[in-house]
Order: C-alpha cells, then sequence, then structure tokens
C-alpha cells in the first residue's frame, strides 16, 4: 500500500466525494478513483459501497480508514522528527569520558544545552584507551583525552590545559610552599582514586622513573570524595587541577606543582571525522566556538 493512495482514500471517505476528494487533493478525479482501486485490487475487497451515492464505505472500508488514519499520521510524526534532527531540536550526544575529564568538557556542555535544550546529552564513564574504538563503532559520539589517539578518522579539537597538581588543606604543612619535589610528595598520606586512569599511571611512572615511592594509604571510589577527605586533612592528593577549580578558588584546598610531575597536558575532545549526527555536528560547532573564543 502506497500513502499517496491511503491519503486519497482517506479524502473520499471523509468528504464522501470522489470529485470533492479531487479538488481537495489537487488531482483528476480519475486518479482518484485509480488510487482507490489499486486498494481495492490490494487487498481484494470493496471499499466504497458502488450503490451508494453518498460515498459510503463497506465493512472493509471502514477497517481500511482506521489503519490509514494511524499510518498517515505515523509518516506524518516520522516526517517532523527527522526534520526536527536537521535542525537539532531533538537527538542525543553521547559522550565518553573518565571522571576527570568531565570537569573539562562541563562548559562546552552548558553552552551547549543552552543552545540546543531539546538535545539530550549523555556523558558516560568510559576508560580512556577504549574512547576512539568506542567513537569507531558509533558506541559513543565524542570522548575526552589527555593524548592524541593513533586511529584513522578521529578528528582532535583542543580544548585547553590541565596539569597534575599536589591538592592539599590550607593548614598542611606544604599548603605554603610554591612547589614541592616528588619525593616530599612521596612521604606524605596520600589519597588516590581506585579506578585505574591515565592521571594515576602518569603519577606511579614518575615515582618509578625517580625510584621513590608513594605512600598511598586511603584509596576511594570517586573525585569528590578524595577531595573531601584531603578537606578533612586525612591525607594529600595528586590529581588534575581542573577537578578541584571551585575548590581551590574558595580557599578549601591548596594546589601546588610538584617536581617532575606537574606539566601541563592538552586535553583534547576527539570524534569521527565524518558520518556524524546532526545534533553531534551542533555540539562540535558549539565546541570549536568556545575554543575559537579562548584562543
Amino acid at each position: 500500500m502506497q500513502l499517496p493512495d491511503l491519503a486519497a482514500f482517506l479524502a473520499v471517505a471523509s468528504d464522501r466525494s470522489f470529485s470533492a476528494a479531487a479538488r481537495r487533493l489537487h488531482r483528476t478525479q480519475p486518479a482518484i478513483s485509480q488510487a482507490v482501486r489499486r486498494l481495492e485490487d490490494e487487498l481484494g475487497e470493496r471499499l466504497f459501497d458502488r450503490s451508494s451515492r453518498d460515498g459510503t464505505l463497506t465493512e472493509a472500508g471502514r477497517l481500511l480508514r482506521d489503519y490509514a488514519q494511524r499510518l498517515l499520521g505515523l509518516a506524518s510524526e516520522a516526517q517532523t522528527a527527522v526534520q526536527e534532527l536537521q535542525q537539532v531540536r531533538r537527538g542525543r550526544v553521547i559522550v565518553g569520558a573518565n571522571e576527570a575529564a568531565v570537569h573539562s568538557l562541563l562548559p562546552h556542555l552548558e553552552r551547549f544545552a543552552a543552545a540546543h535544550p531539546q538535545v539530550a546529552i549523555d556523558v558516560r564513564r568510559v576508560p580512556s584507551r577504549q574512547i576512539a574504538t568506542a567513537i569507531l563503532d558509533r558506541s559513543i559520539d565524542f570522548g575526552v583525552l589527555t593524548f592524541l589517539p593513533a586511529d584513522r578518522g578521529i578528528q582532535t579539537l583542543p580544548l585547553g590545559g590541565d596539569d597534575i597538581v599536589l591538592l592539599t588543606s590550607p593548614k598542611h604543612a606544604l599548603s605554603s610552599r610554591r612547589r614541592v619535589s616528588i619525593e616530599e610528595v612521596g612521604r606524605q598520606v596520600v589519597i588516590a582514586h581506585n579506578d585505574p586512569s591515565p592521571t594515576r599511571d602518569r603519577v606511579l611512572r614518575a615515582y618509578e622513573r625517580r625510584h621513590t615511592s608513594i605512600n598511598i594509604q586511603i584509596s576511594l571510589p570517586s573525585l569528590d570524595g578524595i577531595k573531601r577527605a584531603v578537606e578533612l586533612k586525612l591525607g594529600v592528593a595528586l590529581l588534575p587541577r581542573r577537578c578541584a577549580i571551585t575548590e581551590i578558588a574558595g580557599g578549601r584546598l591548596v594546589a601546588i606543582p610538584v617536581l617532575g610531575v606537574s606539566r601541563k597536558r592538552q586535553v583534547t575532545l576527539v570524534c569521527r571525522k565524518a558520518h556524524r549526527s546532526h545534533a553531534a555536528d551542533a555540539f562540535l560547532a558549539v565546541a570549536q566556538e568556545k575554543q575559537g573564543a579562548t584562543a
């Protein structure tokens, strides 16, 4: 069954006249009659009582009318939905990031949500090493990394710089220092995240290169928990500075560069080079605008 034929049938059923239906649809009366005849031939049933002058529907016609209204309604909804996707009035953007990377993402999420409030944003915890694969197999639209993936088909966009710092309570003995050595940090009670991450690997490799040890006594499952524990003076933490911007600005935590660890690193947004959704293209445009504004 073709949708134009169903539309012609419904017009005749509504107007109770082939000629009136033809005028309303801007088609010829023979074309309307042929459309109805095609439906009758396909279904093997008469749809109108030809002995009646007022276009009375047969039982099959009444049954088809209900289904035809639903089918044409769904077709209209589908067309509207696709148009809304094209105009970024609906859709979803899926971003993969580890917990620390979310902080680099938040300013862009804020701008995108303001520009496209009807598009859903889904940020999922994805290990950094799996992000490129997830993008290429379309499990996610974007990822946030601190290294550049070698995979072909990946586009990158710098989001800004960040560095790993020592976070302490303002009352900690090291809080007044302008910088500290890796050995000094190693002698403190260190609070760390218990999930593998590029930050954790980077810190541990730095200690291995210096042939010294780090005293990790407390492991917690979240960055918020780690920061709160540092505020309570349970220990110190080595984390990306951006994770604690609010606490540092509010004076609840102090950030101190660590020799051999605190070097700038680039935070990068990654996505597919081609075949993105309309919503993903809109998100990338917002991120590019933000980058241009801060360049």
